[in-house]
């Protein structure tokens, strides 16, 4: 049964969302209210456009020449909220040998929901990469920073590496809330324990989601506090490998 996904947009060329050149898709809808988000307009699953995996696939072909080393990527908003369209999707890009990468932040995985597994086994088995986002590795802190618990998604990431899947994982870092080096080194440690990591990427917090806020008519809840310079996320990042390395040699 052919199915519509609910979309907020599509970017034709992203460069930073998984390898190569790609078409990534934008979905509504996310349970999570990260306080540093930067699509708040991806929250509520109504409004944008409903699409089909064909409408997609045609402007997917039209710009085909130009993702050669890339393919398709999906996020949000949080993409796993649809599932079963994702599914459809990264279903048709597999027959048509195009690579496939899922931007996530894991929080609707739930191990102990059969009828999900079976949709997440089924994705799986067509998803080449999995970008997850780890917002906050303490459990507190995580609650307070996005409105939900960590469990499902540090959980999804275990699960990921029992699948024996790619993973690529991205942390930003926030003054006063992330940027902190028990909590990095921590995370480090997490992260070291896993086998399926193929890259980190540590990104500095930016304020230039502010604006959407406004235009929404919601509050920010960071107002004020000043973007991360670059350095201080390399310094971010130094601690984080300082946590895998300590989990690697033990």
């Amino acid at each position: 049964m052919e199915i519509k996904g609910h979309i907020h947009s599509i970017e034709s060329f992203g460069t930073v969302d998984g390898p190569g050149v790609r078409m990534v898709v934008f979905f509504k809808g996310c349970p999570m209210r990260c306080k540093y988000c930067h699509n708040p307009d991806t929250w509520l699953p109504e409004g944008g456009t409903d699409m089909t995996v064909d409408e997609i696939m045609a402007q997917y072909e039209n710009a085909k020449s130009f993702y050669k080393s890339g393919g398709i990527t999906v996020t949000g908003g949080e993409p796993l909220m649809q599932i079963d369209f994702v599914c459809q999707l990264f279903q048709r890009a597999k027959e048509e040998n195009i690579h496939t990468c899922l931007d996530t932040s894991g929080i609707t995985f739930n191990r102990n929901n059969a009828v999900l597994m079976e949709k997440f086994d089924r994705l799986m088995e067509v998803t080449d990469l999995i970008m997850l986002d780890i917002k906050h590795i303490d459990p507190e802190e995580h609650l307070k920073l996005t409105a939900h618990s960590n469990d499902n998604i540090l959980d999804f990431a275990r699960w990921l590496d029992e699948k024996h899947k790619d993973v690529w994982i991205r942390h930003v870092v926030v003054p006063g809330i992330t940027e902190n080096n028990d909590y990095l080194y921590k995370l480090g440690l997490f992260i070291g324990s896993l086998h399926n990591v193929k890259a980190l990427d540590v990104l500095p917090y930016h304020n230039m989601g502010e604006i959407k806020y406004k235009q929404l008519g919601i509050d920010y809840p960071l107002k004020g506090t000043e973007p991360l310079p670059k350095e201080r996320a390399i310094e971010a990042k130094k601690q984080i490998l300082r946590g895998i390395k300590k989990a690697r040699e033990t």
